[in-house]
């Protein structure tokens, strides 16, 4: 169980937490009127369209108790244009937004009250809207991030942090995780600011199985392409070829045909021994399929991530308790890019599986459905619409998370085709 802390120490973490997301919202909208309103694909918004409808959900769900109905600092039909629901993101462009000066006062605005009500918080509140409030803000700072990066112009970014350097031999290696019961998923008392899909946490027996010590790198997926897996539909399902073949797709998004890949509007040689990133989930089970093996479900994914067999428990990350940090894991966006395989072996789990947390979202061969006893949280809407459609979950969380939201349980999901998010896998094999 994580230990509770003071109304004091609570009221310092999420005030830094909330900073720490404040700044990168700020970082990667720092940019002049022109490019704030441009919009690089239909499939994200324009960058100011996400900075207004941070601080629109901010001041929903912390100064009017998530009620539409109580006043907000926006005029009614201002505040409309920024519902996720109401307005697909294809269209957002076309919308009459706030312009930037005016979406960052209204940013500082409520986040100056918002830090008022923290002030406030005391023994026996309930933080978690503060905390919801910390990962939509962060999700957003990451979807910002895909915008960028499928951005054509001039570089904005620069060429991002160093990172640690790989260790050979680990690319194509795997481990054996025994078969037997552990528990999956997570509860409040656990892990107080996870979101309802994390929950409840439950006992599921999963059969022996191998799994990718590291995920599949770029020099692994550029021999699929080079023994033509693009060409060849026995690899594919009948879903995925029919995708691959209307799309044109002939390798992951950003790489050319030279062995180079353009990132953050920066050309340069693809890295052999990064995970690969930007695949769909049917460019991921091709080359599963190719390699002779599959991808793993999110179930197994989370025991090779978690259960620490000799304790008989669960660990809280795959190293164990303490906090993600630049020694464990690549995470924050500050790198802008993965680390190569075998950068983090102090981040390993206890079965010996690396780089589970950070670097790419992992592509699992799992639908998105709630696990059994699921509640819906403060903001129903989170999740539960998107169960039981055409999703398949991710886990890990990429270079591009910030590191206060992510955890082994956190469940992300996407459509199969989508490939602009920072998305990778590993593999995995029967026993």
């Amino acid at each position: 169980m994580t230990p509770v802390p003071t109304p004091s120490a609570l009221r310092e973490r999420l005030a830094g937490d909330l900073a720490a997301a404040r700044a990168r919202t700020l970082l990667l909208t720092d940019h002049d009127e022109p490019e704030l309103v441009r919009q690089h694909t239909p499939l994200l918004s324009p960058l100011v369209w996400d900075l207004a409808h941070i601080g629109q959900q901010e001041e929903l769900w912390l100064l009017r108790a998530g009620d539409p109905h109580r006043a907000s600092l926006l005029p009614a039909d201002v505040e409309a244009l920024y519902d996720a629901f109401t307005h697909p993101r294809a269209g957002r462009a076309r919308l009459p937004l706030l312009p930037p000066v005016e979406a960052r006062g209204f940013c500082s605005e409520v986040r100056g009250r918002v830090l008022d009500r923290l002030d406030r918080l005391g023994d026996g509140d309930d933080p978690f809207d503060f905390a919801m409030v910390v990962s939509h803000e962060q999700q957003h700072d990451e979807t910002m991030l895909q915008a960028l990066n499928v951005r054509t112009g001039r570089p904005l970014l620069g060429a991002g942090s160093p990172l640690p350097p790989g260790r050979p031999g680990l690319a194509g290696t795997s481990v054996l995780v025994p078969g037997g019961s552990f528990v999956l998923g997570v509860d409040p008392a656990d892990e107080p600011f996870s979101l309802d899909n994390e929950r409840p946490a439950h006992r599921v027996d999963v059969p022996a199985f191998r799994i990718g010590r590291v995920p599949v790198t770029n020099a692994e997926y550029a021999e699929f392409i080079a023994d033509d897996g693009y060409r060849n539909s026995r690899w594919w399902s009948a879903r995925g070829w029919e995708h691959r073949t209307s799309a044109g797709l002939e390798r992951p998004q950003f790489w050319g045909q030279d062995g180079t890949r353009t990132r953050f509007g920066v050309v340069e040689d693809l890295p052999p021994d990064e995970p690969v990133q930007h695949v769909t989930f049917f460019e991921a089970e091709a080359y599963a399929a190719w390699a002779g093996a599959r991808l793993p479900t999110e179930v197994e994914w989370e025991k090779a991530a978690v259960w620490d067999p000799s304790a008989g428990r669960r660990r809280r990350f795959p190293w164990g308790a303490a906090e993600p940090s630049p020694a464990l894991a690549n995470l924050g966006g500050t790198a802008l890019r993965p680390a190569p395989v075998g950068a983090y072996p102090a981040g390993a789990s206890a079965y010996g599986v690396e780089q589970l947390v950070g670097d790419v979202w992992e592509w699992t061969s799992s639908s998105f459905e709630p696990w059994p006893g699921f509640r819906p949280m403060l903001y129903v809407d989170y999740s539960a619409p998107f169960f039981g459609g055409d999703y398949r979950v991710l886990r890990g969380g990429a270079w591009s998370v910030g590191s206060s939201i992510i955890r082994p349980s956190f469940r992300n999901w996407d459509h199969p085709i989508r490939r602009q998010i920072f998305s990778g896998f590993r593999l995995a094999w029967d026993v």
